[in-house]
């Protein structure tokens, strides 16, 4: 069961209280956003668990209960993982919202989740690298991306009149796809997930296990570099306890490449606009 343990003003006072007229968008934690255009509500990897203590130790609030929100058209899942593609997370935005779900197929039949999928035949779309789809007035295209630990990975591209953002899901530098990317599209901010190595524990076996998940610094310079992102939002780095990292050590790693212009050091709830740089704090924190 999810539990907000901001409540519900986040979502229905900052997120649905703000009437856009460009793509903005909103960092949840850990590697998910919501993105609202116009005509658009999207949830991208959505995730509002506690984690798997002591393996998994959540280290940040969760926002929102997905239950509380009104507006959802559909959810992007980046893989499989269960803090990407999490039935009690993304269920009421597709059970009483009507939202589409968008994932890989192992997302749907090899999850890391043992309970109900909660996704309808008619709600339910598979995707690969290089479909396109559109939601409301956004057109979104799947493309490749390089995640070791994930059976099957999809990055995102989300295109708007505004202005082109890309997430890159779990992914680690991935030379021919990311500079696909490049080629294709003139994409405006990127998020991508940091981090550090850490141990985790398997309560199963008793073991503790050293694990690389994200990337580092020298590696995040070198996929923004692939994807000639013009502003980096690095995610992940805030979630899980032994994985965390600091954002503001990149712009030592970055001093001497083109690639990322802008480094935007997100923390759960800020707001970004895609057409133009700027962290923004929820209206209820900022005078």
């Amino acid at each position: 069961m999810i539990h907000a343990t901001w409540g519900d003003w986040f979502v229905r006072e900052e997120i649905e209280g703000t009437d856009p007229d460009e793509l903005i968008l909103w960092y949840l934690g850990c590697n998910g956003f919501v993105l609202r255009s116009p005509e658009a509500t999207v949830y991208i990897d959505p995730y509002f668990g506690d984690g798997d203590p002591p393996n998994l130790v959540r280290m940040i609030p969760v926002p929102l209960d997905p239950a509380d929100a009104t507006e959802c058209d559909a959810v992007l899942a980046t893989h499989e993982h269960i803090d990407h593609m999490h039935p009690p997370s993304y269920g009421p935005l597709v059970e009483e919202l009507g939202a589409d779900v968008y994932a890989t197929t192992a997302a749907y039949e090899e999850p890391d989740y043992d309970g109900e999928m909660r996704v309808p035949n008619e709600r339910k779309h598979v995707v690969e690298p290089g479909r396109t789809f559109t939601v409301g007035d956004l057109t979104i295209h799947a493309v490749a991306a390089n995640d070791p630990d994930a059976i099957a990975e999809v990055g995102y591209v989300v295109e708007h009149d505004s202005g082109t953002f890309f997430h890159g899901g779990d992914s680690r530098p991935a030379p021919e796809a990311f500079g696909a990317v490049a080629d294709s599209f003139d994409v405006d901010v990127g998020a991508l997930a940091f981090g550090s190595v850490a141990n985790t524990y398997d309560p199963e076996t008793d073991t503790v296990e050293r694990n690389r998940w994200y990337m580092d610094e020298n590696q995040i310079v070198e996929a923004a570099t692939q994807l000639e992102l013009d502003r980096l939002l690095p995610t992940h780095y805030d979630m899980w306890r032994g994985f965390g990292a600091d954002p503001g050590a990149l712009g030592h790693h970055t001093a001497s490449f083109r690639y990322p212009r802008v480094i935007e050091h997100a923390v759960v709830g800020d707001r970004f606009t895609v057409a133009e740089p700027g962290r923004v704090q929820a209206r209820a924190l900022r005078e």
